[in-house]
């Protein structure tokens, strides 16, 4: 498997999205849309034309990758934080709205994907907490413990929620998945003796109802933006649960290897999303930093980019002929 070479230089093509965002939010009116086009429209036509290459990094900086989980979540406090004074001085109007889908996608890559990196730091650290902020922002702080404690054990099993069967379609699966995983959560807790009243889940939620309140004493305008921006990451975020292990399945008591886990390694969702594509190496050791992660061969792989599969998932008959014949392929080697 061939290898190059790669700085960190390249993912700060992952803060065009925040930057454009915060720009046409400021610019108001349907410049608010900026993101939301830049990211859904635009990026799939990068993904397509982007290189596929295996990185390879010697002597990696730590403190250069850690630096940009930071600036990811710093940007995503300040689009949501224009996006609620924009919401406040204009109402909550179709340019807003547009505003909100625009932020929703900044908090599902430099919120969600950070905190998933993030979450898997040192508890306690600063970047663990930093995780926990960007969770909180967009409603779902159960995330990390479901994550961590749940579908890392039990990924591509019967037993994971977040994983989903051949033959079930995204819309489908999120009204599955979503309040599984919430259950799932709360029980990890239960289980450690943490019940009703000292249950941390609970504790979240109850912060989390108290953002919103905060958001909606400055605005109630500012208050539906800011959940339109949530919904739309949580969204992302099952979305790219979806992807990750579909139709891959294994016993629950069968060894994981890479053949449990998609991989893509196009350069623009590998650049653009902390190296989220390179998703079986993350599962073969989930306290790997994103600078560590390599491409692992054999491993299936994608047959398209985050941004093309995102198109192709939100319509399930399509999703389903073109994974099937990819599932097919896998299972006749």
């Amino acid at each position: 498997m061939d290898e190059k070479q790669e700085s960190w230089f390249p993912h700060l093509l992952g803060f065009v999205l925040p930057v454009a965002t915060i720009i046409g939010i400021y610019m108001g009116g349907y410049w608010a849309f900026t993101g939301f086009v830049y990211a859904i429209f635009i990026g799939p036509v990068f993904d397509i034309m982007s290189p596929k290459i295996s990185p390879s990094r010697s002597e990696p900086n730590p403190f250069v990758w850690n630096s940009l989980l930071v600036m990811h979540a710093l940007f995503m406090y300040a689009a949501i934080a224009i996006l609620c004074w924009r919401a406040n001085i204009d109402g909550f109007n179709i340019p807003v709205l547009m505003g909100a889908l625009s932020v929703g996608v900044v908090s599902g890559i430099s919120g969600i994907i950070n905190a998933h990196e993030a979450g898997h730091r040192k508890k306690g650290s600063y970047l663990w907490r930093l995780s926990r902020i960007n969770l909180f922002l967009v409603l779902y702080e159960h995330f990390t413990t479901e994550h961590n404690n749940s579908h890392h054990r039990n990924y591509a099993t019967v037993k994971d929620a977040a994983s989903a069967p051949r033959g079930i379609g995204l819309w489908a699966h999120l009204v599955r998945t979503i309040p599984l995983q919430y259950i799932s959560a709360w029980r990890t807790h239960a289980n450690k003796g943490r019940i009703g009243l000292k249950n941390p889940i609970l504790h979240g939620l109850i912060i989390q109802i108290g953002i919103l309140s905060v958001v909606a004493v400055y605005s109630v305008d500012a208050m539906f933006a800011f959940l339109v921006q949530a919904g739309i990451a949580i969204f992302l975020l099952e979305f790219v649960n979806y992807l990750q292990h579909y139709g891959l399945r294994r016993e629950v008591r069968e060894r994981h290897t890479v053949m449990h886990s998609w991989e893509f390694r196009g350069v623009w969702s590998r650049w653009t999303l902390l190296e989220l594509p390179l998703h079986p190496a993350h599962h073969l050791k989930s306290s790997k930093p994103l600078w560590d992660l390599r491409a692992q061969e054999g491993s299936p792989q994608l047959p398209f980019g985050y941004y093309v599969c995102l198109w192709l998932a939100v319509i399930p008959p399509l999703w389903k002929r073109v994974m099937g014949k990819r599932l097919d392929s896998i299972a006749s080697d």
